[in-house]
């Protein structure tokens, strides 16, 4: 269960500022925590979920360069952004983009980093090219639409409704697939896809290998339906595949920094022409993270749920 405790204030490393959280966005990995399936990396307390966080820098520490107190930024954290206040690298900070209130800027972080990282770098996305997300109204299936979008490549959705299809395609999705009412691999199976990313696996994943196109890429982010699957080495050979996957939450800082600047370079300004918009399906009180956890339990919404902790939406 989630229950509210007071705890010490941290206090920030060399290079770590403290943050006055105003936000906290949430993720499914914050359940999988905190049901005992999702372990904190070393170093990183277990009792304290969330992965993302928005608010003002109140102190620096003596290494700090990038931030100064008074800064609004949005961060990427490994844990513990569950509180009203976190210490967090300075490489893994951003600002809050302009006009952002700090609940949209936190729904941000773990969804735009995943998506970036994991379609862009390693699924190596092109203009032109054809992109389908299973989990089109998931908080990645959001952000992928619409960067993916902004950047000219096509967009194909798996979603279970068609009510979801309906606000994915209004996000910028060119095509979207039932997967309760349709078969996606009979669908794709004439034109194909170049990069898929998937949380689904299980048997997705030979549906996957048979709609690529040749130099096709397959990105893995999750396997809630089974990580042991059967795999044809002669396909992969035959269409010169690329199966690959990651995980960022034990990812060492100077990969996470690194990864933060190329989001601040590429991303950023997707957000600030407008191409780019957080969806927020519903914003709960701090005092009401147990119903927040029920709500995202029950994986009806499109687009985050978010924490506040204050009365009202700052901006």
């Amino acid at each position: 269960m989630l229950q509210l405790r007071d705890c010490a204030t941290p206090v920030p490393g060399i290079e770590e500022v403290l943050v006055q959280v105003k936000a906290s966005g949430l993720n499914r990995s914050d359940v999988f925590q905190r049901k005992g399936n999702y372990p904190a990396p070393a170093g990183i307390s277990a009792d304290i979920p969330g992965l993302e966080v928005a608010g003002i820098v109140t102190t620096c520490g003596p290494g700090v360069t990038m931030w100064k107190p008074g800064d609004k930024v949005c961060a990427l954290l490994a844990g513990g952004g569950y509180a009203e206040l976190v210490t967090v690298k300075e490489g893994q900070c951003l600002p809050v983009p302009k006009e952002f209130s700090f609940a949209e800027a936190a729904s941000l972080p773990e969804t735009v980093f995943t998506v970036w990282n994991n379609v862009f770098e390693r699924g190596a996305l092109q203009p032109g090219e054809r992109l389908l997300i299973h989990g089109g109204n998931s908080g990645i299936g959001i952000t992928g639409i619409q960067i993916a979008h902004a950047l000219n490549s096509k967009v194909i959705v798996t979603v279970g409704t068609d009510e979801k299809g309906k606000t994915c395609l209004q996000l910028g999705a060119d095509q979207v697939i039932n997967y309760k009412s349709q078969d996606f691999e009979k669908i794709l199976q004439q034109e194909g896809v170049d990069v898929i990313l998937d949380m689904i696996g299980g048997d997705y994943f030979q549906k996957n290998l048979n709609i690529l196109n040749p130099d096709g890429r397959l990105v893995y982010i999750n396997s809630v339906k089974g990580d042991l699957v059967n795999l044809s080495i002669h396909q992969v050979m035959q269409k010169r595949l690329i199966i690959t996957g990651s995980t960022l939450r034990n990812r060492d800082y100077s990969f996470k920094k690194k990864l933060t600047q190329s989001v601040l370079q590429h991303v950023w300004p997707l957000i600030e022409e407008g191409k780019f918009k957080p969806v927020i399906y519903k914003i709960f009180p701090f005092t009401e993270a147990a119903a927040a956890h029920r709500l995202l339990e029950e994986r009806e919404h499109t687009g985050k749920i978010v924490l506040i902790w204050g009365e009202t939406i700052e901006y």
